[in-house]
Formats: C-alpha cells, sequence, structure tokens
C-alpha cells in the first residue's frame, strides 16, 4: 500500500511540474558568474523579465524584486 502511495505521489508531483515548471535564477552584481557575490534562486514563477528589471516568486512563495540603474547580470535556467 506504501508503495501505491509512493508512486502516486511521484506522479503527480511530476505532472505539477509539468504544468508549472520551476527555474534556476542567479543573479550577479558584477560579470562574472560564480564568485561570492551571486545569489541563487529557485522560482515558480517569473513576472518581470527586462533588462532593468527582474520579479519574481521564488520557492517559499516571497515576492522577490531586483532593479538597476545600471542593468542587470542574471541567468534564468528551466529545471
Amino acid at each position: 500500500m506504501d508503495s501505491i502511495k509512493k508512486n502516486l505521489k511521484r506522479f503527480f508531483t511530476w505532472l505539477i511540474n509539468l504544468i508549472n515548471p520551476r527555474y534556476e535564477i542567479t543573479v550577479s552584481w558584477n560579470k562574472e558568474y560564480g564568485d561570492a557575490d551571486d545569489r541563487i534562486y529557485i522560482s515558480k514563477r517569473v513576472m518581470v523579465q527586462k533588462d532593468r528589471h527582474l520579479k519574481f516568486i521564488d520557492e517559499d512563495s516571497k515576492l522577490i524584486e531586483y532593479r538597476s540603474a545600471g542593468g542587470l547580470n542574471y541567468v534564468i535556467k528551466r529545471l
């Protein structure tokens, strides 16, 4: 019985992730990725994605917004 519940839960998780994809967002304060100032988020939804404005909802349903007058450095990957 536990095996059936486990497989059903895995199936529904797979189905939800298929319909609502997750994104890995890496925001860097300089042009070099991989150094100490980078922030990495897992996002449910990207709301605004422009050159100087990035707004998204993370896994914990928190609204995160970055604005910059000089432009932002970020990478968005679909998981």
